[in-house]
């Protein structure tokens, strides 16, 4: 069992930055892939960077690449996302997750945070 907790959002003008971390408890989670998803109001789950186990592979949706940098510290069971560049359509709830294969789809994803907000200002 893996336990995850994001923290980091708040509220930031367009063009500002974010730092979120997400936190793991529990067992091997430097055996599992990490992804971050986001959902805005009204909106499906939208997957936006992944990280593998060792931190070598990294992988972002198009409309971040760029702007955000996914990152990881096995020995501190954490994973960060840093967010520069802030538009108001990266307003969202942002999810953290972790999957035992290398997956970007919210259903191969085997645990999930409960999300930290993030909303950007224009």
């Amino acid at each position: 069992q893996v336990q995850l907790v994001e923290s980091g959002g708040g509220l930031v003008q367009a063009g500002g930055s974010l730092r979120l971390s997400c936190a793991a408890s529990g067992r091997s989670f430097r055996n599992y892939a990490v992804d971050w998803f986001r959902q805005a109001p009204g909106k499906e789950r939208e997957f936006v960077a992944v990280i593998s186990w060792s931190g070598d592979r990294t992988n972002y949706v198009d409309s971040v690449k760029g702007r955000f940098t996914i990152s990881r510290d096995n020995a501190k069971n954490t994973v960060s996302l840093q967010m520069n560049s802030l538009k108001p359509e990266d307003t969202a709830v942002y999810y953290c997750a972790a999957a035992s294969f290398y997956r970007t789809v919210p259903s191969a994803m085997d645990y999930w945070g409960k999300g930290t907000l993030v909303t950007v200002s224009s």
